[in-house]
């Protein structure tokens, strides 16, 4: 039981600040006209975290992550990917306030940015590292399946809700002025996090 409640309580404060991935999930949610058309975002961003989570609970990626190279590497990646990124919800605006439409991203696109957001962001690699990775340390056999298995339906459940929430606000804006403001402030925060991450970069160097 103390497993599992440490799973879940651990899981829930490193997923609940706002971040590019909660961001991008919670737009896909809003701007398909159904639910299902998001899944496989949620899905992706999902299967990413279970990877993310078993591989910290393993301890494999402390010894990836020992290389000081790779450190640089994926700051630079992450930070030019944000910034391409940022781009492509700032045109989605454009397109909304031209047309009064918007052109949610394809099942592919949705795969990819779900799964470039969710591995190619070093701060969430480290957290999981640093925090579950860490944190499992102290147990072992069935109880560390089940401090895993708790860390990792956090993750699920949580991707869902907030894709939910998404088709919810979605289905509150007619006129589409509430979607254009929400791609706007889901471009400035992911623009703040790729200034943040070359800040992160430069100082490594």
């Amino acid at each position: 039981m103390e497993a599992l409640i440490h799973g879940i309580v651990l899981a829930f404060g490193l997923i609940l600040p706002l971040g590019v991935q909660n961001v991008f999930i919670f737009n896909q949610g809003a701007t398909h006209k159904k639910f299902s058309n998001a899944i496989p975002a949620v899905i992706t961003a999902g299967i990413c975290d279970t990877i993310l989570i078993s591989i910290a609970v393993a301890g494999v990626s402390i010894i990836i992550l020992s290389f000081g190279w790779l450190h640089t590497f994926m700051y630079l990646v992450g930070f030019l990917f944000l910034l391409y990124m940022g781009f492509l919800m700032w045109k989605e605006t454009s397109q909304l306030q031209n047309k009064q439409q918007s052109t949610p991203f394809t099942a592919k696109k949705q795969i990819f940015f779900a799964a470039s957001v969710s591995l190619l962001n070093p701060h969430a690699i480290l957290d999981t590292i640093g925090v579950i990775g860490t944190s499992s340390l102290v147990y072992s056999g069935f109880e560390k399946w089940i401090f895993t298995l708790s860390c990792i339906a956090v993750s699920w459940i949580w991707f869902f809700s907030l894709a939910i929430a998404g088709r919810r606000v979605g289905q509150l804006d007619t006129n589409g002025n509430l979607l254009k403001r929400m791609n706007q402030l889901s471009a400035f925060i992911i623009w703040i996090m790729a200034i943040y991450m070359l800040y992160q970069l430069i100082l490594s160097i």
